[in-house]
């Protein structure tokens, strides 16, 4: 079976850029990829069995940490599992020892990184220069704690909850775990 994965940062992103091609099950998710904590990620390699086929568009939709990245391949080529990133015209098997497409791995995975990296430090130079300037303002919470435990206690299902809130999945599933 052909299995696709998709993954963007925020909820006001868009999957449209990650054409994946013909697969036949896709799992997607609206969340950071610094962590492999995410359910839509845990769900597809809970899901995929020996003689399937993982396809992502490309390395840094996966994960953003090599360790992470390298963790995530390795849990699918144990399991049978191959993994294909469009972009970057890679493929990792669990029968192959392509030592070349190994270190293009971990090039790529640590470029991923080091740009993660980047993203932080300019966006805390940022909130610094403008707290200096004093108009820096913390997002308030725009999450209903109590509307999430209301849906949810009124039947409504995790994706649809997320949905109407515009949130992420793993954030309903973070709040049920804290309210429990």
């Amino acid at each position: 079976m052909k299995v696709g994965y998709k993954r963007v940062s925020t909820v006001e992103q868009k999957f449209d850029r990650q054409e994946l091609g013909d697969v036949e099950k896709v799992f997607e998710e609206k969340v950071s990829g610094g962590t492999s904590e995410r359910a839509a990620l845990q769900e597809m390699i809970t899901f995929v069995r020996s003689g399937d086929e993982v396809v992502v568009y490309s390395i840094d939709r996966l994960a953003r940490n090599l360790r992470d990245l390298q963790s995530i391949v390795q849990q699918l080529n144990d399991k049978g599992v191959s993994i294909e990133f469009l972009s970057e015209r890679l493929v990792f098997k669990a029968d192959a020892d392509d030592a070349f497409a190994k270190l293009q791995l971990q090039m790529l995975g640590a470029f991923s990184e080091y740009e993660r990296n980047m993203i932080r430090k300019r966006q805390a130079e940022g909130i610094a220069k403008a707290k200096a300037k004093g108009v820096y303002e913390r997002r308030g919470k725009r999450i209903s704690r109590k509307r999430i435990i209301d849906m949810t206690n009124d039947g409504s299902s995790v994706t649809d909850i997320a949905n109407e809130m515009g949130i992420s999945r793993m954030t309903v599933y973070r709040i049920l775990k804290e309210a429990a």
